[in-house]
């Protein structure tokens, strides 16, 4: 014990102690200083607001900032931004970001997504255009003809043309609706001929 004691307060023991320790703060501030390179610590980006920019804008504009980007899944379309143009981004315009971050764009697709056509035959008009609803379709117009069935849909159209049930159609399409009219068909000739 007495040895160790006496060894503790030798000259030697406290030179290699002060050079531990000067090894140590050496080390720790050449970390400290390589931290700061490879992490750009303090340098700041702004993050360029790329909303409503087509892809090769978007591209070209987070390239100059020294930013990356990666895009998500595409949304749903929104036509209040054109095709394949950038619908939202984060981190958003105006925050400042360290070189080299990486910037998340969502992208309009080109339209609407397609819908499948429920079996509205033999309903309801009232009950037709909920369902038609209910899928992203609307009904623009209904057109009767003479049919036994009031407002009992018989068939409908997309831009003239006879759909079935199954079909699939860009969501928002608006639908024609053929009802009946309550009428036997013929009835009016009939009518017509009895006179």
């Amino acid at each position: 014990m007495r040895n160790f004691l006496s060894f503790l307060r030798s000259k030697t023991f406290l030179i290699n102690l002060g050079l531990a320790l000067v090894a140590l703060l050496v080390i720790s501030w050449l970390t400290l200083q390589w931290l700061k390179v490879s992490t750009n610590h303090g340098e700041l980006v702004e993050v360029p607001d790329v909303k409503r920019m087509s892809v090769m804008e978007m591209r070209e504009t987070i390239d100059k900032a020294n930013l990356r980007f990666e895009v998500l899944d595409s949304a749903n379309y929104d036509p209040e931004y054109p095709r394949f143009s950038v619908i939202e981004q984060n981190p958003p315009a105006g925050n400042f970001v360290k070189e080299n971050r990486k910037i998340y764009v969502t992208i309009n697709p080109s339209g609407y997504k397609e819908v499948t056509v429920p079996n509205i035959v033999q309903v309801t008009q009232r009950n037709a255009t909920s369902m038609l609803r209910a899928v992203g379709l609307d009904v623009e117009r209904v057109t009767y003809i003479n049919e036994l069935g009031k407002d009992m849909v018989y068939y409908a159209r997309f831009k003239g043309k006879n759909i079935q049930p199954g079909d699939k159609l860009p969501k928002t399409s608006k639908i024609e609706l053929i009802c009946g009219n309550g009428n036997i068909p013929g009835q009016a000739r009939i009518k017509a001929d009895a006179q």
